[in-house]
């Protein structure tokens, strides 16, 4: 892989590489705008005199989709009479050149990002690296293939519907959808201005995780940007040991073949080999809010960013597009407000969801639609891209699209897994663990997908991986707290009751940024209450005359910054306290004496999950 080759053979080498890549694959529908090859290899020299430098994407090449602004390059958004050529680079772009990223230009897409298929651009329809019969998917058509085709290592696209999850699933990659606001839209040709999000391909869920990380920050003159949470990252997020995921319902599901079914269900079964609990659920009003997008308000949004095009120069526009921009023309401001409330509406059902589950799989795609179907039905076959990837905008979600398999005619289908918005370390950790598990090449590279990297930058699976430390971020010059597994800035928490993995109040350590470290429990000098529906953890004395036990637990690292918060939350007579552990001092829950009087004692069950599986026996 590229990323691996500028790790060890430095940038020049890998942007030789990504050259004659480009060359041997001979697309001519892939690139719009070229950085010139003496200028991509002049800019590697420079990396390579200057060493790294801390920064965490040295020398790995890399292209932008064409609707995303490069300093000195035409912004064309596959529309040439819209073209202009920009003085800087957009914010998202200028924080990747300064993490040491090599250019090598600016990709096809959907005109003005809108469709999901791939093949509605002037300048022709970029190859499917995969299934050259069938969509790129879009509208990040180009960024899709180029980094499935090994000629760049990632790539930048956008999503506002869908558009950086599809692409992923049709040619057996990574797509990252990451939070609303989380990177900067500045310098991004508008689609729909409040639903828009820069997101990113690449090979694995860790190489994603690396590089989002170093264009997330919000930004001053942006006014759809806003900031993560204290201490939010995107690497070194671990797979919880109780890990619970939603499934759709079989009624809200539609496949396009029995292969695309089994995909699923087999990728499903490998999440449940990794520990997580699977539950059915029904995502119909997720559904229904998802059709709204093309039918309503948002339509009118993409118009509205557009509408000097639309109005004054309609024959610039492709024939779709044009026939999409000029319905938002005729929409209503009171059906709007109508898709506005059924939108939060929806929201209070997402948040419900959500504080019962981490994480909400789908499938990426029903199935992956070949160029004669959506040439004889392009909007109907577009809009059926959609099924699954519509919603997550809407709702606030971040989402990471990744390989299933491929069906026995060799096309590609894919899994999404979706979280809350801020969630890009759990939904990371989670997909490196799922896709290594599927045991599937790397894009159309024939590559083996490596084993995820843990938190301490070593291997957490059986095999051995080329990508020595991305996984984890390590490469980003972040270095290791402590022996507890924590890193600079991080506090290690003791949970005993329903914060841990799997149970009620787990959300309030995953909303504040916290990742699982391990298991432990505590030295024998406790005793454990039930008050409700939580535990009281009491240190006793030496020589008392009823002695204390080991009492189960999970250490969870949660930025400083959080703890105060999460104290906050947490009622009387609960507090936080040093707690002896058998691997050693940590902070941890603890309850007041007078709180757990005439409390039962539940010591003998080990822990809160014993007494809670009593309870339920």
């Amino acid at each position: 892989m590229l990323w691996d080759l500028a790790r060890a053979e430095g940038p020049v080498a890998a942007a030789q590489a990504a050259l004659d890549r480009i060359e041997a694959w001979d697309d001519p529908a892939l690139f719009i705008t070229r950085v010139s090859p003496e200028a991509v290899l002049a800019e590697a020299h420079r990396l390579e005199a200057e060493g790294p430098m801390g920064r965490p994407l040295h020398g790995i090449p890399f292209v932008v989709k064409d609707n995303i602004d490069v300093a000195g390059l035409p912004t064309t958004a596959a529309c040439p009479d819209y073209a202009y050529t920009p003085a800087e680079d957009a914010p998202c772009v200028a924080r990747l050149r300064a993490a040491g990223a090599v250019l090598l230009g600016k990709v096809n897409l959907d005109q003005f990002a809108t469709g999901l298929v791939g093949v509605r651009s002037p300048y022709g329809t970029p190859r499917n690296a995969i299934a050259p019969d069938c969509v790129p998917g879009g509208s990040s058509s180009g960024s899709a293939s180029a980094v499935s085709a090994g000629i760049a290592a990632f790539s930048l696209g956008t999503d506002t519907a869908g558009s950086g999850r599809v692409p992923a699933g049709f040619q057996n990659i990574v797509g990252l959808k990451p939070s609303l606001g989380l990177v900067p839209s500045r310098g991004v040709v508008p689609a729909c201005r409040s639903l828009d999000v820069v997101s990113l391909f690449a090979l694995t869920a860790g190489q994603a995780a690396t590089v989002l990380e170093a264009m997330a920050g919000p930004d001053a003159d942006d006014p759809y940007s806003r900031p993560a949470p204290p201490g939010w990252r995107a690497t070194g997020g671990t797979l919880p040991p109780h890990l619970r995921v939603a499934v759709p319902e079989e009624v809200d599901l539609v496949f396009d073949t029995p292969d695309d079914a089994a995909l699923f269900a087999a990728a499903l079964s490998r999440l449940e080999a990794l520990g997580a609990t699977l539950e059915r659920v029904s995502i119909a009003p997720f559904l229904a809010l998802a059709r709204r997008l093309y039918d309503g308000a948002w339509v009118a949004e993409r118009t509205a960013a557009l509408r000097e095009v639309v109005e004054n120069h309609p024959d610039a526009l492709h024939p779709v597009t044009r026939i999409i921009l000029e319905g938002g023309l005729h929409r209503r401001t009171v059906d709007a407000f109508e898709d506005f409330h059924a939108a939060a509406q929806t929201r209070l059902l997402s948040r419900a969801l959500f504080a019962r589950f981490d994480l909400l799989a789908v499938p990426t795609a029903p199935g992956i639609p070949t160029l004669e179907a959506v040439a004889a039905e392009p909007i109907a076959a577009n809009s059926r891209n959609g099924t699954y990837t519509n919603f997550v905008n809407l709702l606030d979600l971040s989402g990471i699209a990744l390989p299933s398999g491929f069906r026995a005619d060799r096309r590609p289908a894919g899994i999404t897994l979706l979280a809350p918005a801020f969630a890009e370390a759990r939904l990371c950790a989670v997909a490196a663990a799922l896709h290594h598990a599927a045991g599937l090449p790397l894009g159309a590279t024939g590559e083996a997908t490596p084993a995820p990297i843990s938190a301490a930058g070593t291997e957490s699976g059986p095999e051995s991986g080329t990508e020595s430390g991305t996984e984890s971020g390590t490469e980003s010059g972040t270095e290791s707290g402590t022996e507890s597994g924590t890193e600079p800035g991080e506090i290690a928490l003791f949970c005993i009751g329903a914060h841990m993995s799997g149970l009620p109040l787990n959300g309030q350590i995953t909303g504040l940024g916290g990742r699982f470290l391990r298991t432990d429990r505590t030295e024998p000098a406790y005793r454990l209450h039930a008050l409700g529906n939580r535990p009281g953890l009491m240190r006793v004395a030496a020589g008392a005359a009823t002695p204390g036990a080991a009492i189960e637990g999970e250490v969870w690292a949660l930025p400083a910054a959080a703890i105060g918060p999460l104290l906050a939350q947490v009622p009387a007579p609960l507090g936080f306290g040093t707690v002896a552990l058998a691997s050693g001092p940590c902070l941890g829950f603890l309850a007041e004496a007078a709180g757990v009087e005439g409390a039962p004692d539940i010591t003998a069950h080990g822990g809160w999950r014993g007494w809670l599986a009593a309870q339920a026996g």
